[in-house]
């Protein structure tokens, strides 16, 4: 049995990454920039967390996070809405054929981290942790 060329089972490829992490580092500076005209995005800091492309980079999902995670779906819905002006800044500084379509998404992994840390110091963990140091 032959393996199939559009077998994801190991994951993007380092083409497909590398493509993500020169976007995420133009992303930030385009948006560290300041220079998107929305009152939604007047003085918010912005963090770029990830940019996951398609295995054809035809489309590029981008993970934001504001500073504090205020107003999250107000900066998201406006950086979609000018997702226009941005993929045109970013053609400027990424070299690619075709430029992906761009959708921003917030990231939850923040979230997901301080429930798991809160997790991991509760009670019950503490006492299962202290069981297996007696013995």
């Amino acid at each position: 049995m032959s393996k199939s060329k559009f077998d994801n089972s190991a994951g993007p490829s380092n083409r497909i990454l590398r493509v993500g992490e020169n976007i995420r580092h133009a992303l930030s500076e385009i948006l560290s920039r300041g220079e998107i005209r929305d009152t939604d995005l007047d003085d918010v800091s912005i963090t770029v967390t990830e940019v996951r492309c398609s295995p054809d980079l035809r489309n590029a999902t981008i993970f934001v996070m504001p500073l504090g995670g205020i107003n999250i779906t107000e900066v998201v819905e406006a950086l979609n809405r000018n997702h226009r002006y941005v993929r045109g800044q970013l053609s400027k500084m990424v070299r690619m054929k075709y430029l992906p379509n761009l959708k921003f998404t917030s990231d939850h992994s923040f979230g997901e981290a301080d429930h798991i840390e809160a997790l991991l110091n509760s009670s019950h963990v503490a006492q299962d942790l202290n069981k297996d140091e007696i013995e």
